[in-house]
């Protein structure tokens, strides 16, 4: 039984600090999960949390219980703080109070203290804070907890309406990655810092979901179309149940930059997947993820209105796609071996997601770190990592586009114009597309 009853000392640090916590922390599951793993939170508690729509609500629910949930439940919320990418703030609950005496005194003292928390208290120190967060947040890694495994309950309650994930590998995957660009024939196009962290992060997770990755550097346009043809060409798709496709670039609407500073068009991309041009993968779903801005202007939010909560569905358009009707003679013409020709529509079975939005005023630019990659890359990698086990891929999507629409960051060259991304994606799967990650049925 959890012994109750928090140190006075730490139960005053989260009262200090509570403002600046429901504020700035982010309450996802990854965080909630963590406190459960290490016994400071019931199941019941954390569905509590969860259930709050915002993650300001989220945060002072978890305030509310931390305080009765025993003398290690401080230390434990401390250390996931750091383990969920916000250092910042466990660095704001256990500085010195000893140490911020002495600053308002104006105080200089090598002397240390033990890590006793302490309570922001001028505008010039929070300045500092906010600095200090970009950089630790900038130094930190993305997440590599391992992908968890699909369970057989899981699989064999799922698998009937689901495309088929059986093969091992479950498909190929091909990342394209520009980082460099041509300083002369592209001039205007900045090198891509963060982008190497982004291809590795997928190389990593796509290979622990048992497919082959390849991964190609800096393409000029027609090096990628080159690599794209050579991909879609492959004779073993036959034998796999599924393809991911990764492009990282620079881009705008409807198509990505080579580093020669040529564009490469999007759609082209997918129909070199479609059912004509890539018959091998008929029937199989095709995955591609789009890590490209989609225009140039930054969306810098705006306030939300007085009233109760909405929240608008993330773009997604579903095409009706599949067989042909039931019973009709006509639509069916029988094959040399006199069974039934199903025609398909030409392009089906894919799904793809976008770091930004298709806007048709304000297009936004996708946000990057320099040292953990982009936010879009960042969310899926997480997301796959957590949810792929029992959690279906579109839903996985609009579990990403939530978590980036509580992302915050700052516009380039800037330190007072925040921005906001929102992420999207569009489909025309036929049916549920799960991983089922680590899970091999016997056929």
């Amino acid at each position: 039984m959890l012994e109750c009853g928090m140190l006075e000392r730490d139960r005053l640090a989260l009262r200090k600090h509570s403002a600046v916590l429901c504020k700035q922390m982010v309450v996802d599951e990854l965080l909630i999960q963590s406190l459960q793993a290490d016994d400071i939170l019931t199941e019941s508690m954390a569905e509590s949390i969860l259930a709050g729509q915002t993650s300001q609500k989220r945060s002072w629910r978890l305030l509310l219980l931390l305080p009765k949930r025993g003398p290690r439940a401080f230390s434990s919320f401390c250390s996931v703080l750091q383990d969920t990418e916000q250092q910042h703030l466990c660095a704001l609950l256990t500085q010195s109070p000893e140490k911020d005496g002495r600053e308002r005194h104006g105080e200089r003292s090598v002397d240390s203290s033990l890590p006793l928390p302490t309570q922001e208290v001028i505008a010039a120190k929070r300045a500092r804070m906010h600095e200090s967060m970009e950089m630790s947040l900038d130094a930190d890694s993305p997440i590599t907890t391992p992908v968890l495994p699909c369970t057989d309950d899981f699989y064999l309650s799922h698998c009937q309406q689901s495309y088929r994930m059986g093969s091992s590998p479950r498909g190929f995957a091909l990342v394209i990655s520009n980082v460099t660009f041509d300083p002369c024939a592209a001039p205007d196009l900045d090198p891509r810092k963060g982008g190497e962290v982004d291809e590795e992060v997928l190389r990593k997770v796509f290979t622990e979901l048992d497919y082959l990755v390849t991964v190609r550097r800096d393409l000029t346009a027609q090096g990628m179309r080159m690599c794209i043809e050579q991909f879609c060409r492959r004779p073993d798709h036959r034998t796999v149940d599924s393809c991911v496709v990764c492009l990282l670039s620079h881009g705008v609407e409807g198509a990505i930059y080579g580093t020669d500073g040529q564009l490469l068009q999007l759609d082209w991309v997918f129909e070199s997947f479609d059912n004509a041009h890539c018959p091998l993968l008929q029937n199989k779903p095709k995955m591609f993820f789009i890590q490209a801005c989609r225009g140039e202007e930054m969306d810098c939010g705006v306030e939300q209105i007085d009233g109760p909560e909405r929240t608008c569905s993330p773009s997604c358009e579903q095409r009706d796609a599949g067989r042909e009707g039931e019973g009709d003679a006509d639509s069916r013409q029988r094959g040399e071996m006199g069974r039934p020709r199903i025609k398909l529509p030409q392009r089906s079975d894919m799904i793809c997601g976008f770091a930004s939005l298709k806007g048709q005023r304000l297009c936004t630019a996708a946000m990057r770190n320099t040292k953990r990659g982009s936010w879009f890359i960042q969310e899926i990698n997480t997301a796959l990592r957590l949810r792929a086990r029992d959690t279906h891929l579109a839903d996985i999507l609009v579990q990403v586009n939530g978590r980036i629409k509580e992302r915050e960051g700052y516009a380039p060259g800037t330190a007072h114009h925040r921005c906001k991304e929102m992420s999207e994606f569009t489909s025309s799967l036929c049916k549920d597309l799960y991983l089922f990650p680590k899970y091999h049925p016997q056929y």
